[in-house]
């Protein structure tokens, strides 16, 4: 840490979230397997950007949904270490867990990305952002819960997952406010 930034970045995936806005708010139906989230992107774009070296932890809960053992595989070959929950019904254990892992990284020095739209982490998060860290979110940046953007003039960045981060093999079908300067008329003359 030659500068005072740290040298590793820790990514946390909050896989329930991400699943569930991608299919019930952009969507609106279950994704085909074209449409889902390229995850080793996110990595390989982190790395790029930071030019740090980057791991991933994919939280999952085992309870809603069904994990296919191809998909646990698919992330440990990318480079995520799959986290899967269990408890009792009334316990959001992915949030639970990512709250748990956010206050742990408040005693360590390593950059942290959290890939959520939910503001249940906006407590756990504010602490992290130091200014001896990069702290950054991750998702569809018209879906974030609005405590977020106020957490930007405190340094947190937001990084959307299909613009900035190419996660996607597919254009979504998404509704958003466009930079003037990105503006291209033909995407919406059919």
């Amino acid at each position: 840490m030659a500068d005072g930034t740290p040298e590793s970045a820790v990514v946390l995936v909050d896989g329930e979230n991400i699943d569930a806005t991608l299919g019930s708010s952009i969507l609106r139906r279950r994704p085909d397997p074209k449409e889902r989230p390229r995850w080793e992107r996110l990595l390989d774009h982190l790395r790029d950007r930071w030019g740090t070296e980057v791991s991933g932890l994919f939280f999952l809960n085992s309870a809603f949904t069904p994990l296919p053992s191809s998909f646990v595989q698919a992330l440990l070959n990318i480079g995520y270490q799959p986290v899967i929950l269990a408890g009792p019904p009334e316990v959001k254990v992915v949030d639970v867990a990512i709250q748990r892992t956010l206050q742990a990284l408040a005693e360590r020095s390593t950059d942290v990305v959290l890939v959520s739209h939910d503001g249940d982490f906006l407590e756990d998060l504010r602490p992290l952002i130091d200014g001896q860290r990069r702290v950054a979110v991750v998702g569809f940046r018209e879906l974030f819960n609005t405590g977020y953007s106020e957490l930007v003039e405190h340094g947190l960045e937001i990084l959307d997952l299909e613009d900035q981060v190419k996660a996607f093999n597919v254009t979504l079908p998404r509704v958003r406010v466009i930079p003037i300067d990105d503006f291209d008329p033909t995407v919406f003359l059919n």
